[in-house]
């Protein structure tokens, strides 16, 4: 009788081999499943973040360059009202300015010009 029970116990122990060898397999392809959908899932996030960087930086290129033009603007209006307050309050200055407009000088008086570009 004991090599009848040795018998039955050897296919049980294959078995359970089988079962265990079957186990890990399966434990490792649901971990290379699981890691494939993580990076399709990653993938998917970053394909959609591109174009909204892409916008993003694109505002923020006109939001620079409208920053530019204001302060451009800011300058040229600092300057005016600065030319507007010395006309209206340097009498000095009006006389150059005025002479200047109207090309008139004094007798024994040199004047240069120099053109704008």
């Amino acid at each position: 009788m004991e090599p009848k029970f040795m018998v039955k116990r050897k296919p049980a122990v294959v078995k359970l081999t089988r079962l265990e060898a079957q186990t890990k397999v399966i434990n490792g392809m649901s971990r290379i499943a699981f890691i494939a959908l993580c990076a399709a899932v990653g993938f998917v996030v970053l394909a959609t973040a591109f174009p909204q960087k892409r916008k993003l930086e694109d505002l923020e290129n006109r939001l620079l360059a409208a920053k530019e033009r204001e302060t451009a603007a800011l300058a040229e209006r600092e300057y005016h009202m600065t030319e507007h307050r010395a006309l209206r309050e340097d009498p000095s200055f009006l006389e150059i300015h005025a002479r200047d407009r109207l090309d008139y000088y004094r007798p024994g008086e040199k004047v240069l010009k120099f053109k704008r570009q």
